[in-house]
């Protein structure tokens, strides 16, 4: 959460009056935070921690409304995912990781690419959270702010 509002305050900061969104994202396992791997042992190591279990997916929101003032300018949420990884073999991991190549994702995955595979089941109240950007959480923040997106 804190990331994800520094973000967009910072950002907020040189444009006079905007609506800025910041987010940010991790996941976790078993309580413990699964950082971005780097390379391809390290995504290999998270996978096979991974496999058959269930990761958390914290994604963090924050739209800062530079109209208002500094106190009152953020709204922020954390959209909470739970993703059960599937039992694969390290070949089919190993395969995946050579392929897509997602080592500044936590968790080794991208589910927008070929990492869906990897997924058996997605539990949120926000499904597009898993991405990065929760635009369900987002649509009600800038309603929240004034934007309205249908006409009357």
């Amino acid at each position: 959460m804190r990331l994800a509002c520094e973000k967009a305050r910072v950002v907020a900061a040189g444009q006079g009056g905007a609506l800025v969104i910041g987010s940010d994202q991790v996941a976790t396992l078993d309580g413990v935070q699964i950082g971005k791997p780097g390379n391809h042992a390290a995504a290999l190591q998270q996978l096979q921690r991974m496999r058959g279990r269930i990761v958390t997916f914290h994604t963090a929101l924050c739209v800062w409304d530079g109209r208002r003032p500094p106190a009152e300018a953020a709204q922020c949420t954390n959209v909470r995912t739970l993703v059960a990884f599937r039992d694969l073999p390290d070949s089919e991991l190993d395969a995946y990781l050579r392929i897509e190549q997602p080592y500044d994702c936590a968790g080794s995955a991208k589910n927008e690419g070929l990492g869906i595979a990897l997924l058996e089941r997605i539990e949120s109240s926000d499904p597009t959270a898993l991405t990065g950007l929760p635009l369900i959480a987002l649509t009600t923040m800038l309603r929240n702010a004034g934007v309205r997106f249908f006409e009357d």
